[in-house]
C-alpha cells in the first residue's frame, strides 16, 4: 500500500458490470490481485493466473454469469465474478490491485454484488483457499459460514454460505453499493 492514496478510496468508487470490452484490463487485475495467492500457495497455476483472455471473454458472454467491475476514474481497481444458478450465486476471483488492497474495495464489491442477484437468490456461496486467512476474515465479517473444505490438487478450498432471507436484491434495490 502507498502513502499517497486518500485514505478513503472506496469514497470516489463506481461499481457496474464488466463487459468484453474491458477483458485485457479485467484479465490484468486478477493476475496483479491474484500473485499473492500464488505465492502463499507456492503454486503458480492457479486458475486465475492461468486463464486466457479468449477463455475470460467467453466468460463474460455467459448469460449465468455476472461480472462487477469497480472503476476509481477510469481505472479498474477491482473486481469479483458471480455465477448464477437457480436460487443461489456463487462468488469467485475477488480481486483488488495489489496498490489499493486492504482500502475497502473489496467490501464494497462483495456488498454491491447483493444488488445484481435475482430475486430468487436464496443464498450466496463463496469459496477461498482454506489458508488465505485475510479472505476468509472479510467473508466470515459479512456474514459467510463456514461450510466444508474441498481438495483440488495440491490446494485446498474453503466453501462459505451467506442465507440471503429478507434482503433487498436483483436490480429494483436502492443502489447503496455504488453511491
Amino acid at each position: 500500500m502507498s502513502a499517497d492514496h486518500d485514505a478513503t478510496p472506496s469514497a470516489g468508487l463506481r461499481i457496474d458490470v464488466v463487459d468484453t470490452a474491458h477483458a485485457g484490463e479485467l484479465l490484468t487485475v486478477r493476475r496483479a490481485a491474484f500473485v499473492t495467492e500464488a505465492q502463499l500457495y507456492d503454486d503458480p497455476n492457479i486458475p486465475a493466473l492461468t486463464q486466457t483472455l479468449a477463455e475470460l471473454e467467453t466468460d463474460l458472454a455467459r448469460a449465468d454469469v455476472v461480472t462487477l467491475g469497480a472503476w476509481m476514474g477510469q481505472r479498474l481497481v477491482g473486481s469479483v465474478r458471480v455465477g448464477l444458478e437457480e436460487d443461489r450465486a456463487l462468488l469467485g476471483r475477488l480481486a483488488v490491485v495489489p496498490d489499493l488492497q486492504g482500502q475497502g474495495i473489496g467490501t464494497q464489491l462483495l456488498l454491491a454484488v447483493l444488488h445484481y442477484l435475482p430475486e430468487q437468490t436464496q443464498e450466496v456461496w463463496v469459496f477461498t483457499g482454506q489458508d488465505s486467512k485475510q479472505n476468509l476474515s472479510l467473508y466470515a465479517k459479512h456474514g459467510f459460514e463456514h461450510q466444508y473444505d474441498q481438495n483440488a490438487g495440491d490446494l485446498t478450498y474453503a466453501y462459505l454460505r451467506k442465507i440471503l432471507g429478507e434482503m433487498p436484491t436483483g436490480p429494483a434495490a436502492d443502489d447503496v453499493a455504488s453511491a
